[in-house]
C-alpha cells in the first residue's frame, strides 16, 4: 500500500513539475510574443509619421509651385503672343523692318504676326510722307499685345524718347564727374583756330582755348598739337553744360624779370621826357586866314604924340 502511495506521490510531483514547466514556458512566449508587437508597432508608428511628414512637407511644396504659377498668370497657349507679353512687360525695344503705310500708321510683321504703328508713335516729331519709311528697320516696343483679338501694336516713339532720357542722365552723371579743379586724361579730338576739342576719358568733352595752352605765346592749337594726341588738363570751369580746360594750369608759371626802376632827372616828368619837350611836341596849333587888315597907317599915328 505504501509502495502504490509513493508511485501516486511520484506522479504527482512529476504532473505539477509539468505544469510549472508549462507555466514559465507559456509566459516567456508571451513576453516574447508581447514585446515583439510592441517592437512593430513602435516600427509601424515612426513609418507612419515619416509619411505623414513627407506628406506635409509635399503639400508645402505644392503650395508654393501654385503660388508661383498663380504669380505668373494664366498660361498662354501661343508661345509667341507670350513673347510679346514678356516684351510688354520688360518695356524691351526690338528691331524691325517696316512692311507697308496704310491709313494711319504703317505695318510690320514680328514673328510672323501683324503689328501696327500708328503714325503718331513712328516718331518723336510729325511724320508728313510714310511712304518714305517703307523698307526701313527701326527699333520699336511693344505697347499692346492682344492674343485674344491678334492686336499687336508698336512704337518707335517710346524707344526714341527712352533712349534720350538715358542719353540725359548718362551725360549728367558724366558732369558730375568734372568739377572746377579737377584733373583728367584725354585725347584731342579735334582743333581749331581758336582752340582744341579734348575728349575725355569719362566721356565728357571740353574746349582747350589756345590762350590755355601754354604760358609761352601760341598761335595755333596745331603749332603745338596733332589729332589723336594724349593729354593731361584741368578742368578750370563749368558752365551751362560746357567744360573749360586748361593746360598750361599743371605748368609752373616762368618766373617774372624785375624791371629796374628809371631815375628821372630833373625837370623830366613820368615817362623821363623834359616837361617842355612833350608839351611842345603834343601842341598843335591850328592857323586860318579869315579876312584882310583893314587899319591904316594914319589911324595907328593919329593918337601918337610926339614931343617938341
Amino acid at each position: 500500500m505504501s509502495e502504490v502511495t509513493e508511485v501516486i506521490e511520484s506522479a504527482a510531483e512529476a504532473v505539477e513539475e509539468k505544469a510549472a514547466a508549462a507555466e514559465a514556458s507559456a509566459e516567456e512566449v508571451v513576453t516574447e510574443a508581447t514585446e515583439t508587437v510592441a517592437k512593430k508597432a513602435e516600427e509601424v508608428k515612426e513609418a507612419v509619421t515619416e509619411k505623414a511628414e513627407e506628406a506635409t512637407e509635399s503639400m508645402a511644396d505644392y503650395a508654393a509651385e501654385l503660388e508661383a504659377s498663380l504669380k505668373k498668370g494664366e498660361p498662354t497657349s501661343d508661345p509667341v503672343w507670350a513673347r510679346f507679353e514678356e516684351l510688354l512687360n520688360n518695356k524691351e525695344a526690338i528691331k524691325v523692318t517696316i512692311d507697308s503705310a496704310v491709313k494711319g500708321g504703317v505695318v510690320t510683321f514680328v514673328d510672323g504676326v501683324r503689328g501696327f504703328i500708328p503714325a503718331s508713335k513712328l516718331a518723336n516729331g510729325y511724320v508728313e510722307n510714310l511712304e518714305e519709311y517703307k523698307g526701313k528697320e527701326v527699333e520699336a516696343m511693344v505697347i499692346t499685345a492682344e492674343e485674344a483679338g491678334k492686336k499687336l501694336v508698336l512704337s518707335v516713339r517710346d524707344v526714341l524718347r527712352k533712349k534720350s532720357a538715358e542719353a540725359k542722365a548718362a551725360r549728367a552723371a558724366i558732369l558730375a564727374e568734372c568739377v572746377e579743379g579737377a584733373v583728367m586724361e584725354g585725347t584731342v579730338d579735334s582743333l581749331m583756330d581758336y582752340g582744341a576739342f579734348i575728349k575725355l576719358d569719362n566721356g565728357a568733352s571740353g574746349l582747350l582755348h589756345v590762350s590755355q595752352i601754354a604760358y609761352k605765346r601760341v598761335e595755333k592749337p596745331s603749332d603745338v598739337l596733332n589729332k589723336g594726341d594724349r593729354i593731361t588738363v584741368k578742368i578750370i570751369g563749368v558752365k551751362d553744360g560746357k567744360i573749360s580746360l586748361s593746360k598750361k594750369a599743371l605748368e609752373e608759371a616762368p618766373a617774372r624779370r624785375e624791371r629796374a626802376p628809371r631815375e628821372r632827372r630833373e625837370g623830366e616828368g613820368r615817362e623821363g621826357r623834359p616837361r617842355r619837350e612833350r608839351r611842345e611836341r603834343e601842341e598843335v596849333f591850328n592857323y586860318k586866314e579869315t579876312g584882310k587888315a583893314s587899319t591904316s597907317v594914319g589911324d595907328l599915328l593919329k593918337n601918337i604924340k610926339l614931343d617938341d
